[in-house]
């Protein structure tokens, strides 16, 4: 019998619920407080994205904010740079990992020192050996420490007109640099070695266990996977990961379901947690638009029925949400999407639109306002 005639139909709302349970917004204070709590939301959530729009918070700070009340900025500060508990890699895009992790992403950094430049420009070796002599001899390095380059012409749109830039991107991209630390956008580079303090590098894993590892990420932050899902701009990852679910399914450690609306996409989930769903809480949460519940826009319409719009680079006229419209999630319903700016001079979050998604009640209304001020003292470090 196929697995497709195997597969159970599961409704969009019990789907929504493990995905939220999974997310970690379905309980108000999921991860505890203080810096700890930052490490521990990383490790569940297996990546925290970076981006550097800022026309409110940026989405890292923003997505730790959604799941951690009493979250401050100096939390992932301390997490990457003192407890070195996270530190920045390519995932989809890039992101803070847990540094427990690191080991599986050794294969994409051996890759790139076999594959040399790419976007980077034409980097030479001369150019990543001269930086990485000057973090031995000086320690660590951010772009603003070098002022004797002579700038060149881009060759690819991403590259920097600097080389030694260039050659910093690379050599991270490489592994053998990591960043020591963030201000902002701006990096500071430190030798690998050093910056983790390592007696021992750690021992790069078999191809297999790197798909047993982006499996049990998407099963733990996920709930209900699929292989899209699990290999988000991964493609190259789908064959060994679906041979793995396979034989999970074949050892009933994972069950085939589908949603009901969505026969032909094909999910799985761990028995155990179809046997452990509560309905979600009514908790409101503006949520980024970099946030893993949002950042697959597929799955989200398939799951939420909202077709999020992420129009900061649509001309303005042609906008339906916004510039940077943030989904708001009000239990397991996508109900808004309002188009925010931080007036940092003026100390005021502003509503720049307000969509309704959904009609709502008073009450309702009401405590998306609360969250909105509550919001608004955290763009503006007053909580």
């Amino acid at each position: 019998m196929s697995a497709k005639k195997l597969s159970h139909a599961i409704e969009p709302a019990f789907a929504r619920a493990i995905w939220l349970r999974a997310q970690r917004l379905d309980t108000s204070n999921p991860f505890g407080e203080g810096p700890e709590a930052t490490r521990r939301a990383v490790e569940h959530l297996g990546y925290v994205q970076i981006d550097t729009i800022n026309v409110i918070e940026r989405c890292h700070h923003h997505i730790l904010y959604s799941r951690i009340p009493d979250y401050r900025r100096a939390h992932l500060t301390q997490a990457q740079s003192v407890d070195k508990s996270v530190f920045e890699y390519w995932t989809h895009a890039l992101a803070y990992v847990p540094t427990r992790d690191l080991r599986f992403f050794l294969p994409a950094m051996k890759a790139y020192r076999a594959k040399g430049g790419g976007w980077f420009g034409s980097v030479t070796p001369a150019e990543i050996k001269k930086v990485i002599k000057r973090i031995k001899s000086d320690g660590a390095l951010s772009i603003r420490d070098i002022d004797d380059d002579e700038l060149v012409e881009k060759d690819h749109p991403w590259a920097s007109r600097k080389p030694s830039k260039r050659a910093l991107q690379l050599a991270f991209y490489q592994g053998l640099v990591t960043i020591s630390a963030r201000q902002g956008m701006l990096k500071s580079y430190e030798l690998m070695e050093r910056h983790f303090g390592w007696e021992q590098a750690p021992k790069p894993p078999s191809s297999r266990q790197v798909a047993e590892y982006l499996l049990e990420r998407a099963l733990t932050s996920q709930g209900v996977v699929g292989l899209d899902s699990i290999c988000h701009l991964d493609a190259p990852s789908k064959p060994a990961v679906r041979a793995l679910i396979e034989n999970r399914v074949r050892r009933k450690l994972l069950v085939p379901v589908h949603l009901e609306h969505v026969p032909k996409a094909q999910h799985w989930v761990a028995p155990e947690v179809l046997e452990a769903v509560h309905e979600p809480a009514g908790l409101v949460h503006i949520l980024s638009p970099f946030d893993p519940l949002i950042i697959q826009r597929k799955r989200l319409s398939a799951f939420f029925g909202y077709d999020h719009i992420f129009e900061a680079y649509v001309p303005a006229a042609k906008r339906q949400y916004g510039y940077f419209a943030l989904p708001v999630l009000v239990g397991d319903r996508i109900v808004a999407a309002l188009d925010l700016k931080t007036d940092r001079a003026a100390g005021k979050l502003l509503v720049q639109k307000w969509t309704w998604l959904e009609d709502q009640s008073v009450e309702v209304k009401a405590a998306i306002e609360d969250a909105l001020g509550r919001f608004e003292r955290f763009q503006l470090g007053r909580e």
